[in-house]
C-alpha cells in the first residue's frame, strides 16, 4: 500500500512539476511575443520621434498643418461617435427587446464594416457623392461639398465604428431581458423614465465600453477617410494621413513625432479601456454572487 502511495506521489509532483514548466513557458512565450510585436516598435517610434531632441519633437507636433489634423481628427470623432452612440442604443434595443421580422438581417448589416474594407467603403462614397457619381450632378447644383470635405470623412469614420457600440450592447441586454423594464412599465414610468432609471445604468458601463472601443478606432482609421479626403494638406488630413504624407516626403523624424502623439492618444483610451473593463468586471461579479 505505501509502495502504491509513494508512485502516486511521485507521479503527482512530476504532473505538477510538468504543469509548472507548461506555465512558465506559455507565460514567457506570451511576454515575448508582447516585447517584440508590441512594445519594441512603440519604443521605435518614440527613439526616431525623439532622435533629433525635443525642439524638433514639439516643432513638428505644434506645426500648423499636424495642430490641423490634429483639430480635424477629433472632430470627426466628435460627430461620428454621439451618432453611433445614439445608433447603438437604438439598435441594441430593437433587436434586444422586441421580436421584427429581418431581426437577423438587421443584426447582420451591424456588422458589415468587420467584414467590408474600409477602402471599398471609401469608394461607395465616392460613387455616391463624388463629382461623377450618382447624387454629384444634384450636389453640385446646390453648391453642397461632400467628399474631399469634413461631411465624407465623418460618413467614412461612421461606416467603420458603427458596430462598436451596438456590438458591446446588444449581448447584454439580451441577457438581461425585459422583466425589469416591464415591471417599471406596469409600475406607471414612462419610456423616457424607464429608460433612464432602469435601463442605462444596468448598461452604462458596457455603453462607455463601447465607446472608448468606437473613439479608437476613430481615431486611427486610415483606408476609407484616405479615398474620401482628397489629401489636401491643411484641410482634409486627419492625424494617420499627416504622417503618411511626412513619411511619403521622407520626413521621417516629424512623421514619428506625429505618430507619437496618435500613440499617446491611444494609450489614454487603452486606460480607459481597462477602466471600464474592470468596472464591467466587477458588476459581472457582484451580479452573480446575488
Amino acid at each position: 500500500m505505501s509502495s502504491i502511495t509513494l508512485t502516486a506521489s511521485a507521479s503527482a509532483n512530476a504532473a505538477r512539476r510538468g504543469n509548472l514548466l507548461g506555465r512558465r513557458l506559455l507565460i514567457f512565450g506570451a511576454w515575448l511575443a508582447f516585447v517584440l510585436f508590441l512594445l519594441l516598435p512603440l519604443l521605435v517610434v518614440l527613439g526616431e520621434a525623439l532622435k533629433q531632441g525635443l525642439g524638433t519633437f514639439f516643432g513638428a507636433i505644434f506645426e500648423a498643418d499636424a495642430i490641423s489634423a490634429l483639430k480635424l481628427t477629433l472632430l470627426a470623432v466628435g460627430i461620428s461617435l454621439p451618432l453611433n452612440l445614439l445608433f447603438g442604443v437604438c439598435a441594441a434595443w430593437c433587436v434586444s427587446k422586441y421580436q421584427f421580422r429581418g431581426k437577423s438581417i438587421l443584426v447582420t448589416l451591424i456588422d458589415l464594416p468587420f467584414s467590408v474594407s474600409p477602402v471599398i467603403a471609401g469608394l461607395v462614397y465616392v460613387l455616391l457623392f463624388g463629382a461623377q457619381g450618382f447624387f454629384g450632378e444634384w450636389l453640385q447644383e446646390h453648391d453642397i461639398q461632400i467628399v474631399f470635405a469634413l461631411p465624407a470623412i465623418v460618413l467614412a469614420t461612421l461606416f467603420v465604428t458603427v458596430p462598436f457600440v451596438a456590438r458591446e450592447l446588444i449581448p447584454l441586454m439580451q441577457e438581461q431581458g425585459t422583466q425589469e423594464e416591464e415591471a417599471a412599465r406596469l409600475l406607471g414610468a414612462s419610456g423616457w423614465q424607464m429608460f433612464w432609471h432602469v435601463t442605462l445604468p444596468n448598461i452604462q458601463w458596457a455603453l462607455i465600453y463601447g465607446v472608448v472601443l468606437c473613439s479608437a478606432r476613430a481615431m486611427g482609421e486610415f483606408g476609407a477617410v484616405s479615398v474620401v479626403s482628397g489629401h489636401i494638406r491643411g484641410y482634409t488630413n486627419t492625424l494617420p494621413l499627416h504622417v503618411e504624407i511626412l513619411y511619403n516626403e521622407y520626413n521621417h523624424v516629424a512623421a514619428f513625432s506625429v505618430a507619437s502623439l496618435l500613440l499617446l492618444l491611444a494609450l489614454l483610451i487603452l486606460l480607459l479601456k481597462q477602466w471600464s473593463e474592470s468596472r464591467i468586471n466587477r458588476l459581472k461579479a457582484s451580479a452573480g454572487e446575488e
